[in-house]
């Protein structure tokens, strides 16, 4: 076997005196796609930024060799001289520049301070070429699907002579086709001879590319794995991870559906942008008492558009038709007005809308419903602790208190106070859009568990997914929605992945 191309060993980093990483080994071999998997909170996205010189060296304890020397990297500039790129899950592209811009931001083709524009334009071709794209190198980023968006971070890897590829969760926001493109790219790429870290809770799809895999768990490695050597089935995988087996990946349920709740009728959107354009076309829906509705579709398909515009009318313009609640109509215009009709929205973005990061859990756990916590209209402190040490129980937030700020909780655990902060508000319906997104395998079955528990208390759900397993596992119904249209509905016994997406491709709405 050849030398590797990385090695670390005996990596320990710690912020404020809490252990991020302890003695954590890494090795990847020359021209294979390596997957890095753990819950969230278990180091990996630390381990990369020691790697790629986001955390340099003096700031944590460990060797890097890459290519058979020890490397000290003072910031990410050392770690690119040497190949190494990394993509972050929060894309670094600027929208308004074109492609051919920020492919080389920073990198500008350029002679004694002046930009050659032809060099730039061609140069970006060939990459748009090998990353299987045919846009302009003119086009503007923000014309761009984020499937798109994902291959031009990669292009602009190319660019730098990349030797080692880093990707982190690069399928977290794409749809199953954009992923399946970007996988199919990782697999040509190591074709090349371009080695990859692969950082991914999808584990269908490190089975698909992965040859092999490291899992860390609380910021160590516990295990290597090598899947030329065997297949690995993703029940190991979830053991290592998790520390324990999960024979049941969604907790087990006895639906006791009552009366119809919530119902929303002849449901017009336009874009909010481009008046013309209705992205929800005379839909109709309801839920009933203690019922889990899944609404599944492709990406572009207007599920979050749906979602956003019954409440508060916080997307769209131009928006018709009626909500009920109970029966009686009801007025959901504005957010104030929906949480008053006892509505509540758990948004797909929680870093960009539904917390205030820099703010404590405790703040952010009351943001949705300030008067129970206040007198005249003073916010009462001991009585906001109580609540939000109350949902930090009841939820499990992994915490040292309710003060800690929401950045620095992981993935799992801040969407956790998203759901703390809604579930005080009281809500009768929730709309939970993407709800695990980003989270790992042990942090969803607690979500999926909570979302359970909302249910069985009489709670209506309407829980918008991409990953259909998520769908057929938790749901009670599924409605497929289709360019603006519904244009299908399964129950819980009737649904499956191929009657799902059949209804999809054959549905030909206009």
């Amino acid at each position: 076997m050849a030398d590797p191309i990385l090695e670390m060993r005996g990596i320990k980093k710690s912020f404020h005196g809490v252990r991020a990483l302890s003695n954590v080994n890494l090795t990847v071999q020359p021209g294979e796609i390596h997957a890095i998997v753990g819950e969230n909170g278990a180091g990996k996205s630390t381990l990369m930024k020691v790697l790629s010189g986001v955390y340099p060296h003096g700031d944590f304890e460990g060797q890097i060799r890459f290519l058979g020397q020890d490397c000290q990297f003072k910031g990410i500039a050392d770690s690119e001289h040497k190949g190494i790129i990394i993509i972050h899950q929060e894309l670094a592209l600027v929208p308004l520049l074109s492609i051919s811009e920020n492919i080389f931001l920073g990198n500008e083709q350029a002679t004694a301070g002046v930009i050659n524009w032809t060099t730039s334009f061609v140069k970006t071709q060939a990459l748009l070429k090998k990353v299987g794209l045919k846009e302009s190198p003119n086009a503007l980023i923000t014309n761009l699907g984020v499937g798109k968006q994902q291959l031009i971070e990669i292009a602009k890897a190319l660019s730098k002579e990349v030797k080692l590829l880093i990707l982190d969760e690069p399928t977290a926001s794409l749809n199953e086709t954009d992923s399946d493109a970007l996988l199919e790219l990782l697999l040509e790429l190591k074709r090349q001879g371009i080695t990859c870290i692969l950082i991914s809770h999808k584990l269908n799809e490190i089975s698909k590319v992965a040859d092999s895999i490291t899992v860390l768990r609380d910021g160590a490695t516990v295990a290597s794995l090598d899947c030329r050597a065997e297949k690995i089935s993703e029940d190991t995988v979830i053991r290592h991870m998790v520390g324990r087996e999960m024979a049941d990946r969604y907790p087990k349920r006895t639906p006791n559906i009552g009366d119809k709740v919530f119902e929303v009728r002849n449901w017009k959107v336009h874009h909010e942008v481009h008046a013309e354009r209705v992205v929800i076309k005379n839909v109709d829906l309801h839920l009933n008492r203690g019922e889990i509705v899944g609404i599944a579709g492709l990406m572009g398909a207007g599920r979050t558009e749906l979602a956003m515009s019954i409440f508060g009318k916080t997307y769209g313009r131009d928006i018709s038709g009626e909500v009920f609640l109970h029966g009686k109509k009801v007025d959901t215009g504005t957010v104030q007005k929906a949480i008053e009709n006892r509505i509540a929205y758990v948004t797909e973005d929680r870093k960009g809308y539904g917390l205030v990061l820099d703010e404590t859990i405790a703040w952010n756990t009351t943001l949705a419903n300030l008067k129970a916590v206040s007198s005249n209209n003073v916010i009462d402190e001991g009585r906001e602790f109580k609540v939000a040490e109350d949902y930090r129980r009841k939820l499990n937030i992994r915490s040292p208190d309710v003060f800690a700020r929401t950045v620095n909780l992981s993935g799992g655990n801040q969407q956790k106070v998203v759901l703390s902060k809604w579930l005080f508000s009281d809500p009768e319906v929730l709309i939970l859009d993407e709800p695990t997104r980003g989270i790992d395998v042990g942090a969803k079955y607690e979500i999926y568990t909570i979302i359970a528990q909302l249910a069985a208390e009489g709670k209506c759900v309407l829980m918008i997914s991409s990953e259909m397993p998520e769908l057929l596992g938790m749901c009670d119904r599924i409605c497929v929605l289709n360019e603006g249209k519904f244009v299908a509905e399964f129950t819980a016994a009737e649904a499956s992945q191929e009657k799902i997406m059949r209804s999809i491709v054959t549905s030909g709405v206009n």
